[in-house]
């Protein structure tokens, strides 16, 4: 059965939104006015500008209330998560000890020129996120954290002459597509080198989806709120599952 669901503001399916945006302008009436339109032409109807300001010269910012009559059907959409496996420290640990048989060799890094480690810290380091602890607390988990600003081409030889198991790549900053390139390069680059079989391979930050992951080669993609657990688990049943199957390791 289909499901229709659209956006509300004040009564349910009234279709209100907000939106924001830059125009290259100084502000104004006019600049006002010319924010109202722009929405009305992308489809909206009943625009209101509530906020218009200048930013900078030749800059201004709007904040646009509107109506829409557009609607999805929820049920028709497909985007398993990566992090299904809700598993305790402990459980993992175990988990790793019986069917993988030693520890589990991880590496994770900000790639490109991404200087914000808040993310991969939050996963890697002891302390965790939420109470959740770090990968470097697993007993039977080696983590590396090389920290931020890693090229690719240095990731993929830490993977080789360390022989990782589990390859986590970290993006804040997503200017033009810059993330989306840096994660194709690292994808690519460990085809290239015939590793790519050898590794879990996850990206992470907070535009990542793991429907965008899969797109992009990747094993498992996680955003915004993940546990640390949650990777952890990932990795551990993964990493198990393909040893059960003998694919092709290290």
């Amino acid at each position: 059965m289909t499901k229709l669901v659209g956006p509300f503001g004040d009564t349910r399916d009234d279709g209100k939104v907000q939106l924001s945006f830059t125009l290259p302008v100084d502000w104004s009436e006019a600049a006002d006015e010319a924010a109202r339109q722009l929405a009305g032409k992308m489809g909206f109807r009943d625009v209101q500008v509530v906020e218009g300001r200048p930013i900078a010269s030749g800059f201004s910012f709007f904040v646009i209330y509107a109506t829409t009559t557009q609607a999805v059907d929820v049920d028709g959409i497909v985007a398993p998560s990566a992090g299904a496996h809700a598993m305790s420290m402990e459980q993992i640990d175990a988990l790793v000890h019986e069917r993988v048989g030693r520890k589990v060799r991880v590496a994770g890094a900000c790639i490109g020129t991404d200087a914000h480690t808040v993310g991969i810290d939050a996963i890697l380091n002891m302390k965790g996120y939420k109470g959740d602890y770090g990968l470097e607390r697993y007993h039977e988990f080696e983590t590396h954290n090389l920290g931020s600003q890693v090229a690719v081409e240095e990731l993929v030889r830490f993977t080789k002459e360390r022989r990782i198991d589990a390859l986590l790549a970290s993006q804040a900053v997503t200017q033009k597509g810059s993330d989306i390139r840096n994660f194709t390069a690292l994808s690519e680059l460990l085809e290239a080198e015939n590793v790519r079989d050898n590794v879990v391979l996850i990206c992470g930050g907070p535009r990542v989806t793991n429907l965008l992951a899969g797109e992009l080669g990747y094993d498992a993609g996680f955003g915004r709120g993940t546990l640390p657990s949650q990777v952890a688990a990932f990795i551990a049943v993964t990493l198990a599952e393909r040893l059960r199957q003998g694919r092709p390791h290290w």
